[in-house]
């Protein structure tokens, strides 16, 4: 299972909102979360998402998504996925909306709570979760030897606030990568799987040849 965290200190913590720029760049959110779990004719099974969001009004806003729980699905034909930024602004907005106290369910298994950054990485950490934090000072990613239960921690546009960013380098190995960081990570996930299951193969026709 592989797992994201997204932070933004700016996008908003309410559903009250229909210009996405205006809205904290809830334009990139969106961009984050279709690069996160879409390919090009359909959707990751193996994601989990936690956007965490610091704006006004009401921050701190955690949300977890997983695809193979909901995710707003649209296209003619079956089996595309025709999934536009308006949609996920959509899934973001009613998510929020619908936000009543404690950890809210809006959709089946999609996730709404007050938590900060801090206490949902405290979270993954005491489950045994591996997280690295994105970093263009940090060690090359392909040179760091990624764990099953990995997680990668993202900053937005404008990165983390110094005071975070110090604290979660106290805690967290750094890892560097491009723009376009949800994709990268994906593709380079893809090429290490690939890999493992060719060696895998390779090894069993050598066995029974």
């Amino acid at each position: 299972m592989r797992e994201f965290i997204y932070f933004s200190s700016k996008a908003r913590t309410s559903g009250n909102f229909d210009d996405l720029m205006k809205a904290g760049r809830m334009d990139i959110v969106c961009h984050f979360i279709i690069n996160s779990f879409f390919l090009s004719h359909k959707k990751r099974e193996d994601m989990i998402l936690h956007l965490v969001f610091y704006g006004a009004p009401d921050p701190p806003k955690h949300l977890i998504i997983q695809p193979e729980k909901y995710l707003p699905e649209t296209g003619k034909e079956v089996g595309s996925l025709d999934l536009s930024k308006k949609d996920v602004a959509n899934f973001i907005k009613k998510m929020l909306y619908k936000y009543r106290g404690g950890k809210t369910e809006v959709f089946k298994g999609c996730f709404v709570e007050k938590k900060s950054l801090f206490n949902v990485v405290d979270e993954l950490q005491e489950q045994g979760r591996e997280i690295y934090l994105l970093d263009d000072r940090g060690e090359s990613f392909d040179k760091i030897e990624l764990k099953e239960n990995s997680v990668f921690l993202v900053g937005d546009f404008e990165g983390f606030p110094k005071k975070e960013f110090k604290r979660l380098k106290k805690s967290l190995k750094t890892v560097s990568l491009a723009s376009q960081v949800a994709t990268i990570l994906n593709y380079e996930m893809d090429k290490r799987e690939e890999n493992i299951k060719q060696n895998l193969k390779n090894s069993n026709f050598l066995f029974f040849k």
